[in-house]
């Protein structure tokens, strides 16, 4: 088991969008903060179709202002050659949230699909999404397991770490993209979201052409540091967002940090260092991250509001482009509320 990392939230709470906007309507009380303060830990074998993978498991722990009760399931999809141990503070602060956070090592030989090189190594494929929600399912209904009756096997979303970025964005897509995909796939109905850090989805097949990300109305989000020295050229990371078909979606660029801002500690995979501590690094992640999914996963308006509306504006070490869906006209104030919109699309692009 592991002690909850008491986060440092940069903002006191405020208002809502809807009242920030003049809207008159009831404020929502807004808090980057993390809903629980302590999370716990445990490691287990999940099934494969070949065998099984290590995973780590994080989960809170009722505090007295929340309970555990029917938490979303995220799989955290690793970087090529990264262990699951290198993501222990980043998914700790994701999951306290209000997620189970499932991180494992997925082993598997991958072949190059330029030059026809095969490796054998930490390469998370899009599987892992069917196998993982399988886990789940039946963790929730067996009383041995420290997630029973914990889980909401319905809500399922995606956290990827570059490579781990675009197995997501494949998966999202329901493609079985080459290096990414073995096999047969089939994106189940269960998966709602999806946040990529360090990820592009370039084709080295074509020149690293990116080609359109049809996400069928799946919310995506992109984040990535301005100082990456992994993904070859920032703007690539952009044209991954503005290839995403379908809003809403939101592209988070942290000032200062690099490939591997998401891990404990930096690693020289990257030839470029951060100027970001990498704890204020990792956190800004974890936070963006779990109110993304808190807004995609559980429409949560306190989460959309800093997503689309304000969250930039109080990050001082973020820049944020933005996409909110159009909604058909509300009838209810909870429609409002529930999307962050006022039945029209917005484009909110703002830098420090």
């Amino acid at each position: 088991m592991i002690k909850a990392i008491q986060m440092q939230p940069s903002i006191a709470v405020i208002g809502s969008a809807c009242l920030a906007l003049g809207m008159g309507l009831p404020a929502v009380a807004l808090s980057p903060k993390p809903v629980f303060d302590r999370v716990d830990r445990f490691s287990t074998n999940l099934p494969t179709a070949t065998g099984a993978d290590e995973a780590d498991i994080y989960y809170p722990v009722s505090s007295p202002n929340a309970s555990v009760d029917s938490l979303p399931v995220v799989l955290l999809l690793q970087g090529a050659l990264v262990d699951k141990a290198d993501y222990t503070n980043f998914a700790s602060q994701v999951a306290q949230y209000g997620f189970a956070v499932i991180v494992p090592n997925h082993i598997r030989t991958a072949t190059d699909p330029v030059t026809g090189q095969a490796f054998t190594g930490f390469f998370p494929e899009q599987q892992q999404v069917n196998e993982v929600l399988a886990y789940a399912t039946a963790a929730n209904t067996n009383t041995a397991s420290p997630l029973a009756n914990l889980l909401n096997p319905n809500k399922l979303g995606l956290i990827g770490h570059s490579l781990g970025g675009a197995v997501g964005l494949s998966a999202i897509q329901d493609i079985c993209f080459p290096f990414l995909c073995t096999g047969r796939f089939s994106r189940p109905p269960e998966l709602m979201a999806g946040v990529f850090y360090g990820s592009t989805f370039r084709d080295p097949r074509f020149g690293g052409m990116i080609p359109p990300i049809e996400n069928d109305g799946i919310p995506v989000a992109l984040i990535a540091g301005d100082r990456d020295g992994v993904v070859g050229n920032f703007a690539a990371v952009e044209e991954t967002y503005e290839q995403i078909q379908d809003s809403p979606k939101a592209l988070v660029t942290i000032q200062g940090a690099n490939h591997y801002g998401i891990t404990n500690e930096d690693s020289l995979r990257d030839p470029v260092r951060p100027t970001l501590d990498q704890d204020i690094a990792t956190e800004t992640i974890a936070r963006w991250s779990g109110l993304f999914l808190r807004a995609s996963l559980l429409n949560d308006s306190g989460a959309l509001d800093y997503i689309y509306n304000q969250g930039d504006g109080l990050d001082e070490n973020v820049s944020v482009t933005s996409e909110v869906a159009t909604v058909p006209e509300p009838t209810s104030l909870v429609g409002i509320l529930a999307f962050g919109v006022l039945g029209t699309a917005r484009r909110l692009k703002r830098r420090q």
